[in-house]
This record gives structure tokens, sequence and C-alpha cells, in this order.
């Protein structure tokens, strides 16, 4: 019934396996893809005509992940997948990016290549089958696709590069990178690294390559068995008197346009040249006409690739090494908690830096599980950015790659959770841009956390490499403009620190490059990076010691784990009134490590001392700070050390004799009390009357000796039990004390005497312990 069609490899110590003719038949390619027990099919649909009038290439890539792949059931009311997350979004760009130079100029029928995760064990990462996938599904459906690629994880640990390493490798190691590369040439680099040379990130480059080769190899030869008839391609007009026409009628005027420095000058100065353009070629027909605005740009192309690889001339007069005018400032808005503006040229970002609390972490669902980010950067692109009118609403896809390469450059400078634990959140708002704005958010994100007082490793610079490559001349761009970006044939970005790479992003719009050009690019980016950390440091050289004094302060406390449970209280009774009473935010973890926030020091400082108060004992001889929480005939209750209570008794109060308790203290009253004494079962007596209630500082006793010897210092007694009553009544049977007349445990016969100073227990001598008798 099925025709399927299977090739497998061993490929980093595991099979990979390409299978097609089973699922999905009905496309014009469909391949499934494994490693390990982790599956994914994509299904490339392309349709057979072109819409009249179409003058684009319309390829849609969408990668989903289905949570049933991993055994899960997706979280949220509707229970199903819904809009793409952050990941979906970059993992189609990291298919579309390498896959779309690969169609021929002129093909501009639509495509839709869907890949979806079936199937996920948690070790091996759906991202690069998916990539690998649709290469495949590409090769077999008969597009005209100048593939196959291949794409490769490779992983840095202990010196030794890793192919497709694991999550638990990735995060032990200084790199994470994905390449994707036809046989002969590299075509998109993507990476986060912990600082690392250039070298050992070209040796990583070459490493993947040679791993892509081999699956280049193995789609190859699925290909060979499975792949449909070529579509016949269109053949193309011959457009050379249509070109030679438009170059004697606008060719000067589009190089005096690219000889403007200024950008709104120089738009201004094209597009009078594509309105004369257009009115020479109104009476052509519509394919004609938009075969002369294809020429216009290749007309355009041909003059700033002239210009530049023969004398080095750029569109604003810089040399191909020089950067553009840097300008940075720090704590640009008031009432942040650290801010930014910088300028690059014609590129420019507000950076703005927020610092919150655990409850301010990103709850991120996925495939591996519920986990937590506590680092976040939203890069925003404003259409007033580049002078137009346009949509402005949610980030799309540009915006969320854009500031997901901006996260990796700053990433691996952030310090650790326990050096600095705040949640933080970077935003880059593009207010002008020609060249880099990613770059320049990494620039000024970098700038906005070290006015904040984030202890980062050190400051990050970003810059933007171009390429010009025709035949085996070539020339590289530092700091490339949005033209040279467009008209060029590389987009190369690299950031990092002083001491090494942290991201480096590569996208190719040619059919590769050579690992010359690739050195020779490193080591110009290596330049440029130098130069703009040496601007950056004029707008701040170092982390600022303080924090704002708008951002909230975190102290940290390690309880033991027994303890928890006490601070939480039933029901998260006990924590709930610390935050409700201090103020402040508590958060408390499995492992007894507890963060104390809020903006005012009072508050952590309440809060600490409440928390202190539960976890620690309190110690004979000590002097507290208490408040009064009940009054009853015999004493005061006193609440101290945030969690604890106990008794000054009426004889404890004062020197001399007091008649009512309510003379000396009230519900409420702060006071000084010394612990006196604190029983087997944990009851703790208390005394104000040798402590100052002013200065805190202990009073000497001043009573007759009787009084101390018959009253607040005698010993424990020998059953343990003491009378806080109606006085210091003897011992009972049942060993227990009674504090006023709630605590007692039942006697035998009561006492008819018992006042302070009674009878020990009064009434019949028989009911006295034998031990007394004695």
């Amino acid at each position: 019934m099925f025709n399927t069609k299977t090739v497998s490899i061993e490929w980093g110590g595991q099979t990979l396996t390409l299978e097609t003719g089973k699922v999905a038949r009905q496309a014009d390619g469909a391949v499934m893809a494994s490693l390990g027990e982790t599956v994914v099919l994509c299904a490339v649909t392309a349709a057979k005509s072109v819409k009249e009038g179409q003058d684009f290439f319309p390829l849609t890539v969408h990668y989903q992940e289905k949570y049933s792949a991993a055994g899960r059931i997706p979280g949220g009311f509707f229970k199903r997948e819904r809009g793409a997350t952050e990941k979906e979004t970059l993992v189609s760009r990291l298919i579309d990016r390498p896959v779309r130079p690969l169609f021929p100029e002129g093909f501009y029928n639509e495509i839709n290549a869907i890949a979806q995760v079936l199937s996920y064990d948690g070790h091996n990462e759906p991202d690069i089958l998916a990539m690998v996938a649709t290469s495949a599904a590409l090769t077999i459906s008969g597009v005209p696709f100048m593939g196959p690629i291949g794409a490769a994880r490779v992983g840095y640990v202990n010196g030794e590069y890793i192919l497709n390493p694991t999550d638990e490798q990735v995060a032990e190691g200084d790199l994470d990178l994905v390449v994707a590369a036809t046989y002969d040439a590299v075509m998109m680099v993507e990476s986060e690294a912990n600082e690392l040379s250039e070298e050992i990130m070209l040796g990583a480059v070459l490493f993947a390559h040679d791993a892509c080769k081999e699956v280049v190899k193995a789609i190859v030869k699925l290909a060979e068995q499975a792949a449909k008839e070529p579509w016949a391609m269109a053949e193309q007009a011959d457009l050379s008197a249509a070109k030679d026409k438009l170059k004697k009628l606008i060719g000067k005027d589009i190089a005096a346009a690219y000889k403007l420095t200024d950008k709104s000058a120089r738009s201004n100065a094209l597009n009078e040249a594509r309105a004369k353009a257009k009115e020479a070629f109104a009476d052509a027909t519509p394919q004609d006409q938009m075969a002369a605005g294809k020429l216009m740009k290749k007309l355009e192309a041909e003059i700033v690739r002239g210009a530049i690889l023969k004398d080095g001339t750029r569109i604003d007069g810089r040399t191909t090494t020089q950067i553009r005018p840097i300008l940075g400032e720090t704590h640009f808005l008031p009432r942040t908690h650290g801010s930014a503006l910088f300028t690059r040229g014609e590129t420019q970002t507000i950076a703005t830096c927020t610092l919150g609390t655990k409850d301010a972490e990103q709850m991120i669902d996925g495939l591996g599980g519920l986990h937590y980010e506590h680092f976040m950067l939203h890069y925003n692109f404003p259409p007033y950015s580049v002078g137009e009118v346009g949509r402005f609403g949610a980030p799309g896809r540009r915006e969320v790659g854009h500031g997901k390469l901006a996260w990796r450059a700053l990433h691996p400078v952030l310090p650790s959770k326990d050096e600095f634990p705040y949640t933080i959140r970077l935003t880059s708002d593009i207010t002008e841009s020609n060249g880099s704005s990613s770059m320049a958010s990494v620039c000024g994100g970098s700038l906005a956390m070290m006015d904040a007082g984030v202890p980062i490793k050190r400051p990050v610079s970003g810059i933007a490499m171009g390429l010009i490559l025709e035949g085996k001349d070539f020339a590289i761009l530092s700091d490339i403009l949005g033209d040279e970006d467009h008209l060029g044939d590389m987009d190369f970005k690299v950031a990092g620190t002083s001491e090494g790479i942290t991201t480096m992003q590569m996208d190719i719009k040619i059919a590769g490059i050579t690992r010359e050009i690739f050195e020779a690019a490193l080591t110009q980016a290596k330049e440029g990076r130098a130069h703009i950390l040496g601007e950056m440091a004029k707008a701040l050289g170092e982390v600022r010691g303080e924090l704002s004094a708008h951002a909230p302060r975190i102290e940290t406390m390690q309880i033991d784990k027994a303890k928890i449970r006490d601070i939480i209280g039933t029901g998260g009774k006990v924590i709930r009134e610390i935050v409700a009473t201090t103020g402040a935010k508590v958060d408390i973890d499995d492992e007894g490590l507890i963060k104390i926030s809020s903006s005012d020091l009072s508050q952590i400082e309440a809060a600490r001392k409440w928390i202190s108060g539960i976890v620690e004992e309190a110690e004979v001889g000590k002097i507290y700070d208490g408040k009064v929480v009940n009054l009853v005939d015999f004493g005061a209750f006193v609440n101290f050390m945030g969690g604890k209570d106990g008794l000054v008794h009426v004889s404890e109060m004062r020197n001399e004799r007091v008649e009512k308790v309510t003379d000396v203290v009230s519900e409420g009253m702060d006071v000084k009390v010394k612990v006196l004494e604190i029983d087997p079962r944990g009851k703790v007596r208390l005394s104000m009357r040798v402590v100052d209630q002013e200065t805190g500082e202990e009073l000497e006793d001043t009573r007759p000796p009787r009084e101390k010897s018959e009253r607040s210092d005698r010993g424990p007694r020998r059953d343990g039990g003491r009378g806080e009553g109606r006085g210091d009544r003897g011992p009972r049977r049942d060993g227990g004390r009674g504090e006023g007349r709630g605590d007692r445990g039942p006697r035998r016969e009561r006492s008819e005497g018992g006042n302070e100073g009674g009878n020990n227990g009064g009434g019949d001598p028989d009911h006295v312990p034998a031990f007394l008798k004695d």
C-alpha cells in the first residue's frame, strides 16, 4: 500500500533516519526525520501558478510543537495548541533563512513548508530535525530548490566540540551553535557563546559544516529514490535592451543619489530617479513595467557594489573598516531603574532596564515542561524609525528574532541568580534605523543594565558586517547601512566582550562563503567591536555601585528546611500576615532560601526580623524588643523576635509592688524584656524590671535578697512546674504549671489560699506530693 523510501546514517553517535512515502502523500514533498526518539514531519506544498502582477517569492515556513509529542496536555482554558510561541517563531525563522536564497530568481510560486514535532524524547532537540526534514521535503518535491542543505548543532565542553549536544551538555558547556550549509558552503549561523575566541568559533562552524555534509549526502540518496520530476522553469525574457535604456536614462542619477550621505536626501533622490523610470515605461505592458522595477534594483546594486569593489568607496563615504559616529548616554530616563540612549550614525535605540522580584519571572510552557525565565529582552521596531507609516501592534517574526539575537549576546555576561536575585527585563525601542538595530540593542542594553547596577561580567558591544562578492573579488564592510544590507551578499552580526564572542549570526544571500572570507570577517568584526566598546566606555565605564532608588531591594536569608512550614503557616497564613503587615514581598524556595524584597529598606528589615523571630531560638539572659499582645490579671504576654511569646509576671514589671497590670502596660505597647527562663516545654518567662525601657540596657537587680530568693530568681522546681497565677504554688501531681487560670491541668484539690507567696498548694497535706513531705 505504501511506497516507503528510507535512508539512515550514523550521525553524532545516533541514527538519523529520513523516511518518505508513508505519511502526507498528497503533499508535493513530505519527509519524516527521526533522531533517537524525536520525530519531526515536514510537508511542502507549492502553488502551480503565480498570481498576476506578483513580483516576490511568497515562501512561508511554519514550525509547530505538538504537546502530545512529549506526552503532555497543553495548559490554559482551551487545552490545545494556539498561536505560535516564541520558540516556534524562532525555529520557523531558523528554517526559512538558509532555504530562501536557494530558490532561483524569478520563481514566484507560493510555497508552504509546515514542520510539526510528532515525538520528543527530551534529549534530541527537534529544531535541527525540522531543518533537515524541510530541506529533504523541498529536495524531493520537484520545485526548483538549489539545495539540499544540512543542519547541525555544536556544543563545546572541556575543549571538545560535540555534535548535537543534549540540553544538559549545552548548559554545562560554553557554546550553543547551529549551522545550516550546502555541501560546498555555509549558509547560516546562529549561536550563543561564553566569550569564546574567533578561532574556537570558526572551528565550531567548520566542525558543523562537516556534519552537514553527511546530512546532505543522505538527502541526495533519498532524492535518488523518491524525488518527483523537476518543475519546468519558464524561460527568462532577454531584458538587456531595457537595462541599457534604464542605465542611459537614470544611471547618473542613481550614482549621484548614492553619493549623498544623508539617508533622507538619498532616499528622495532615488525616488525621483524611479519616478523618471516609471514615466519612461508608462506605455509598456504590466509585465514589462514589473521587469523594469526589478532592473532598477539591479542597476542600483551594480553601481553601489562596483564603487565599493573598485575603490572602496561606500554609500556614505566611509572606508570598508570605518564605524559611524557613536554617542552613548546613560540615565537617560529619570524614573526607570536603568536607561541608555545609544546612537550609531542614523541608528538609535532607547534601552531601559527594569528590575523585578521572582514573581515577575516569565513562565514558559513547552515540550520540556514548565520553566521560568528571569531575563527577558523585548525589541520594538515602530514604523516611524524608518520614516514610514505601517502596522503598529504585536511584535512580528522579525522583532522576535532580533530581540532573541540581542538576548543571546547579553545572556552570557549576566550574574548568577544567587549573586543577583532579580528578574531583569530589557526593552529596546528603536527610534531610528539605518543599519543593524539589533546590534544597537546589544550596546544600549549593556549600558542600561550597567546604569541599573546589574553586575554584568563585562560590557558587550555588537557590530553588523557586510560582504560584496563578485567572482574572486570581495570586500568586507564594517557597520553596514540598510542599503548595503539590501544590496550586499551577507548579513553577519557579531557581539561580544573584550574577552571573546557571546553571539554570532550570519545569513548569506548567495550560495555560501569560503573559509577565507569567514576568517577575514571575524577579524575585522573584532576590531570593530573593540572600537565600539571604547565609545561605550565614554558614556559609562563600569557598573554603578548602587541600584536606582526606584528599584526594589532584595535581601536573602537561608533557613533550615525544617522551619519552612513555620514561615508559611497553615494555608499560608503566616507568610501572608508577614507580607500584609510589613509591606515587603517574601518568597521562599524548597531549599529554605528566602528572598525579601521592597523598595523600602525598613519594610525589608521588618520582615527579616519577623522571620528571624520565627526560626531563631530565644536565649536566656538576652534582651529583646517586644510588644504587649495580651493582658491578664497576673501579668502580660509579650511578643518578641517576631514569632515568640513570653510572660512578664506582674512581679517582673517593676521593682516595687504593682497592684494592677494596666498601671504599667497596655496592649500594643512596645517594651524591652530580658529572658529569665525557658522551661522544658518551651514556655518563656520574661522580665521588664531589669531592663532600662529607654536605652535597653540591663539594670542591676535592686530587690531585697529575700524577694530575690522567694520570687523570680528561683531555679527550676523538681517537677518542672511553676505557679504564675494565684501565687508561686508548689508542684502539682500532673507536672503542669498554671499560667493564670486557664493553663492549669486537673488537680485533686484546689488550693484555697493560693495568692502570691501562697502555701505550696494549700489544703489537705495528704494531697502534697511525697517528695515534698520528705
